[in-house]
């Protein structure tokens, strides 16, 4: 799993601007009903995609030949191309049609799973699961902003309510689907299945799609900023390629000036981004939010949140499966406490805790979370590699819970003192940092887990094969995960700066006539 995927219920939307209503849909349309059914399948086949690869990424390391930076990217490179694209993805389907962009999205995806299944080398299959990432950030943003345009006002809850429900099967399904298959070996293919399962889905989303799903526009779209995605690329580029490569390479001095670099383009991208807000309002980061003290604050716990993630669920793949020596499938049934307590928690949070509590339930799940990562530390210290499942099951029940109190009510805390005008743009760049801190994460793997074993093995070179690579794995597993409970505090400081409640009311809102902004599920993508 990674952050989005495992996160499984982060209510997120991706639109890039405010929706423009729509004419009310007809409600006896029955098209609507199967145009629903087409985008939630989508949205289900991009959530499983993620979820479904960490747990094959040992069989795919041994059966390509990949190298550990190279199964880095095999994750960090899909997030960073979905971060990368959309916003641009969903304003691309304000301006040219969303149908159009969902069906090129879907059809895209498609063929990149195909590439990815047939991949004759890690290279291919880490450009091919780019490419994948890059074409679901065409096809998800889309998503919602059909269900908008196909459903009235009075059907939106039930439907928001079974993507919620979608969200949380994927966040399950994933990881025991992606062990099955790998363990299954079907055809004598090893991992390419979890990757070739899209294409008939794919291929009966692009044909049930151009039949059913109604096209829609937003009558005044924001445009695009592609030089604001090109300096956003270009510095994460700058920062994860060291990250990642350096280690291997013995950290040479080009990594650590394309590191300084990346700093360098960033801060470029914030001048350029001021410039494009005053010359056409419409720049791909709108700077004038961070203004807002909680939204600043809630963006960093965001960003901070997925690079705890993307450390955690890659190096927990890694520890079960070469440390322990673990099949696939005892590796992915192990993770369903955590996935059923995340979607438990998440449910509670959102229902019952928020509306009392307010951003007190946010700080307990970051607790929570750090304490179920301490647990887990000490567990895998204590038993060492003769860990069993079922005592694991404990520290990852507290994490879910811990985790679910966060994901779902996050959203809302973020855009809580957002102004109404602004929160399509608010809601995409939410998405779009939380999937940049997951390749960030990825990317930091290298530094906080690989560097760990490669000193524990050089240390005792001469037995470095069977127990002390188990031990040296294990060590690494307890050192990366004792950063990841430090990111909890430092994401439990962050949010004093968030509304002590989570606002279902925006400031002023008493005054204003206006219909509230909707509040609308994501689909992690």
């Amino acid at each position: 799993m990674t952050s989005r995927t495992s996160a499984g219920t982060d209510p997120v939307t991706h639109h890039s601007a405010p929706l423009a209503e729509p004419a009310e849909p007809a409600a006896g349309d029955r098209r609507r009903w199967f145009a629903l059914a087409i985008v939630m399948t989508a949205a289900f086949m991009d959530l499983v995609d993620v979820t479904i690869v960490n747990v094959a990424i040992p069989s795919i390391q041994r059966d390509a030949g990949a190298t550990f930076s190279q199964i880095q990217w095999i994750t960090a490179g899909y997030a960073l191309a979905f971060a990368a694209g959309l916003i641009t993805g969903g304003r691309l389907g304000d301006i040219h049609g969303r149908k159009r962009l969902f069906l090129v999205g879907i059809a895209g995806f498609t063929l990149a799973s195909a590439l990815c299944g047939f991949a004759a080398n890690p290279e291919m299959l880490v450009a091919a699961r780019i490419l994948q990432g890059g074409m679901a950030a065409l096809m998800v943003p889309q998503v919602l902003s059909i269900v908008h345009a196909t459903f009235p006002a009075h059907e939106r809850g039930k439907v928001f309510g079974l993507f919620g429900a979608v969200v949380g099967l994927g966040a399950v399904t994933g990881p025991l689907l992606g062990a099955l298959l790998t363990e299954w070996n079907l055809f004598g293919l090893e991992w390419r299945p979890i990757f070739l399962i899209n294409l008939p889905v794919g291929i009966a989303g692009l044909i049930l799609g151009s039949r059913f799903i109604t096209e829609s526009k937003a009558p005044k779209a924001l445009k695009l900023d592609l030089v604001g995605v090109a300096l956003v690329t270009l510095g994460l580029l700058m920062l994860l390629y060291p990250l990642t490569r350096g280690r291997e390479l013995g950290w040479p001095l080009w990594g650590y000036v394309s590191m300084g670099g990346a700093l360098v383009v960033l801060g470029a991208l914030v001048a350029y981004e001021r410039r494009k807000a005053d010359r056409d309002g419409s720049p791909l980061v709108e700077l004038s939010l961070f203004k807002v003290k909680s939204f600043a604050a809630g963006i960093a716990v965001q960003t901070v949140f997925g690079v705890a993630l993307g450390i955690f669920f890659l190096v927990w793949t890694l520890y079960m499966q070469y440390g322990l020596g673990w099949s696939p499938l005892k590796a992915g049934l192990t993770g369903i406490p955590f996935s059923i307590a995340v979607s438990a928690a998440a449910g509670l949070s959102v229902g019952k805790l928020v509306p009392r509590f307010g951003r007190k339930v946010l700080q307990a799940g970051a607790l929570v979370m750090a304490i179920g990562v301490l647990i887990y530390i000490w567990e895998s210290g204590h038993y060492g590699l003769s860990i069993a499942p079922w005592q694991m099951a404990l520290p990852l029940v507290v994490m879910g819970v811990g985790m679910g109190l966060i994901v779902a009510p996050l959203t809302d805390a973020i855009l809580s003192e957002v102004p109404r005008e602004h929160s399509g743009s608010a809601s995409g760049l939410i998405s779009t940092v939380q999937q940049m801190g997951n390749a960030l994460g990825l990317g930091l793997v290298s530094v906080v887990f690989f560097g760990v074993i490669d000193d524990r093995l050089a240390e005792g070179a001469e037995s470095a094969h069977g127990p002390a690579v188990g031990a040296a794995f294990a060590d690494g597993f307890q050192h990366a995960l004792g950063w990841v409970a430090a990111v909890m505090a430092v994401i439990f400081l962050l949010m004093f700066a968030l509304p002590k409640r989570s606002a279902q009311h925006i400031e002023g809102a008493a005054d204003d006539p206006s219909p509230a902004p909707r509040k609308e599920p994501a689909l992690v993508g």
